[in-house]
Formats: structure tokens, sequence, C-alpha cells
């Protein structure tokens, strides 16, 4: 099927309505870096080709005819923006070894300010919106500079070790899953998360975590029941309308 009939169709329209719905809710609630980082999904049967949003664009600007189509090697198959080099190096990668449909790259604030205390991450025995995350964060524990080659984005993606939320180093992290809103509403309660673990840090008071395995029974009752996130996104796509076409 050419490229332009996958771009065109309507399941990947709705995925392409969906990735800037996220990216503009991403803006909204202050996830977002400059023109910088990267939400993609894979386009559903088709091996080998996702969608990106494109390089220069903030994100709160972004509607879905900005949404570039692009292959693992990064070669640009449909739309009208370029793709900014490092995407295609970290996506590409945990796209094609991790097997997840949508992969999710910010430098939120306190999430990344977790990646650079010594512990790395988020403690998932602290808070109920930590406990949502116990037995699913790798930590790549070693920054090696930008993602500017295969072994880089290869790197990352076998880090993730079969979990679906890494934090990374000095750097920021990533939330993956299968569909776009989980993903979302995951990135969302993550930042919330690392957010309520700094300002409790702040204190000076010493914290009090529960035992793991009430973490991972409440991990389970929120895993289970995920209708939440769906409306979670739908309000967002109330509140955040697709920008007109420029």
């Amino acid at each position: 099927m050419p490229a332009d009939s996958d771009y065109a169709s309507p399941a990947v329209r709705t995925l392409r309505q969906d990735l800037a719905l996220a990216l503009r809710a991403a803006a909204h609630h202050g996830l977002s870096e400059g023109v910088c980082n990267h939400f993609s999904v894979a386009l559903p049967g088709v091996q080998d080709r996702y969608l990106i949003n494109p390089r220069g664009l903030h994100w709160s600007e972004i509607g879905p005819d900005d949404i570039v189509l692009i292959d693992v090697h990064g070669e640009v198959l449909a739309g009208r923006h370029r793709v900014e080099p490092t995407a295609l190096f970290i996506h590409g990668a945990v796209h094609r070894i991790t097997g997840h449909a949508v992969v999710l790259h910010c430098h939120m604030p306190y999430a990344t300010a977790l990646t650079l205390t010594a512990d790395r991450a988020l403690d998932p025995t602290l808070s109920q919106n930590a406990m949502r995350y116990i037995n699913r964060i790798a930590i790549d524990a070693s920054y090696n500079g930008l993602a500017l080659d295969d072994r880089e984005g290869e790197r990352i993606a076998n880090a993730m070790a079969g979990k679906d939320v890494a934090f990374l180093a000095n750097h920021g992290v990533i939330v993956a899953g299968g569909r776009i809103a989980h993903a979302y509403d995951d990135l969302y309660y993550l930042e919330r998360a690392c957010l309520h673990q700094v300002i409790a840090q702040s204190t000076g008071r010493p914290l009090v975590p529960v035992d793991a395995a009430l973490a991972a029974h409440v991990a389970a009752q929120i895993q289970g029941e995920r209708e939440q996130s769906d409306l979670f996104f739908e309000a967002l796509r109330r509140l955040l309308p697709s920008p007109a076409r420029r």
C-alpha cells in the first residue's frame, strides 16, 4: 500500500488526531520543552512505519495534518514537515526492539529531576499515584550524550527490558504502551507522582513508603480498569481542540 494511502486512511487519520491531541495536552500540562522531544505511534498492521511529531513546531500548535509518517530508518513517507534526528534513533529503536505501539519521550520537569538523583527514578511505594508504576520501571543509569546514532537508540531500547516506563539518567523519561490515551494518562500521572515525591523530599522529613505487596495490589486495581484514562483523554479533546490548519 502506498505511504500516502496509509496516511490518508480513516484509521490513520484517527491516530494522527490522537497523537496531535496528546502533544497539545503535554504542552498544556507543562510537560513539553521548547520544540524538542517526541511522541510516536506505530501504524497498525503496517510493519516498520510510525507517526511522529514534526521538527520545529511547538506542541501546543500541532494538529493532525502536522503529524509525519516515517519509517524506522528515518525516511519521511508522508507529511509536510521534517523530523528531528534524535527522534529517528530513539523512537525507531524503541518501536523495533520493544514492540510497543506508542512511545512518548519528554523531559518533563519533576520526572527529569529524579533522573538526576542517585536513585535515578521514582519510588513506586510512596504515593498512590506512584504505586501504579511498580514493576513497570526500567532505569537507564548511564548517560551517553545526545542520541545521534543507532547504537544509542538501541542501548536505550534494550535498557527497557520488557518495561513500559524508562527513566533515562540525566536526561528524561519514556512512557510506552498500546494505546495513545492510556500512554498519555500514564505520562501525566507519572509526572504527578514525581512532583509529589520531590515536594515530600524537599521537606527534609522522613518518607514513609508502603509495603511493596500493597503497592502491587493498588497497581493491579488501576491497570485493571482504564475507563478513567479514556475519559480523561476525551475531556482533553473537548478542552484542547485541534488548531485551524495553517
